[in-house]
């Protein structure tokens, strides 16, 4: 299994002021659900901050997003260890297979793959 990217979660009830002020620092909005807004840095691709209302599927806002080029890999491997699972592996309409998990210290981890 091979990690892609890592994004932190922002939650936010103030998504257009956080758009705004991640603009000044170079960030540019590539992803926009309504509920859920990517930004990314034009120059590296791979640097991202998500900002979020609460999450539309799920129970719980996430505090990270793992990407990973094999969800169902990962969940195995996390469903064996024993860790906490906050939202069952599903597809999700957008076009991602992702599951939460709790990790030790707490945080809710958004395990994902794009379909």
């Amino acid at each position: 299994m091979t990690v892609r990217r890592v994004v932190p979660n922002i939650r936010s009830e103030a998504v257009r002021e956080s758009r705004e002020f991640y603009g000044l620092l170079g960030f540019e909005e590539v992803m926009n659900h309504g509920w859920i807004m990517t930004l990314a840095s034009p120059s590296s691709p791979a640097a991202q901050i998500s900002v979020m209302g609460e999450d539309r599927t799920a129970p719980v806002t996430p505090d990270l997003s793992v990407e990973v080029d094999d969800v169902d890999a990962a969940y195995a491997v996390v469903l064996e260890s024993g860790a906490e699972i906050v939202h069952p592996l599903q597809d999700e309409e957008w076009g991602v297979r992702r599951f939460f998990v709790r990790d030790p210290s707490g945080r809710v981890v958004n395990v994902l793959g794009h379909r």
